[in-house]
């Protein structure tokens, strides 16, 4: 079991910047990746990036490639989401989650953090 705890977020102008953080504990060696969604009010959730644990290999939605920096730092099991240009409609809630192999569901562990970019 993979627990994890999202920090981060908040309420920003347009064009403004955030970083969240997600900081695995547990069974952290079974992690095979780790990634952000997020969720806005009516919308379904959706992918906005994702990186392998062992290869840093990452992946973006076309929505924020350009703006936003996933990354991650082995030792403390911690992944981060840059986001800069933030634009209005970047507003969700985001949720950090991760997969112990690239065939399961992902699990999302997290709490979720509320992102707000005022315009």
């Amino acid at each position: 079991q993979v627990h994890v705890v999202q920090s981060g977020g908040g309420l920003v102008q347009a064009g403004g910047s955030l970083r969240l953080s997600c900081a695995a504990s547990g069974r952290t060696s079974r992690i095979y990746d780790m990634g952000w969604f997020r969720q806005a009010p009516g919308k379904e959730r959706e992918f906005v990036a994702v990186i392998t644990w062992g290869g840093g290999y990452t992946s973006y939605a076309d929505s924020v490639k350009g703006r936003f920096t996933i990354s991650r730092n082995n030792a403390e099991v911690t992944v981060y989401l840059q986001m800069n240009s933030l634009k209005p409609e970047d507003t969700a809630v985001y949720y950090c989650a991760l997969r112990s192999t690239p065939t399961v569901p992902y699990d999302f562990g997290g709490q979720g953090t509320q992102v707000t970019v005022s315009s």
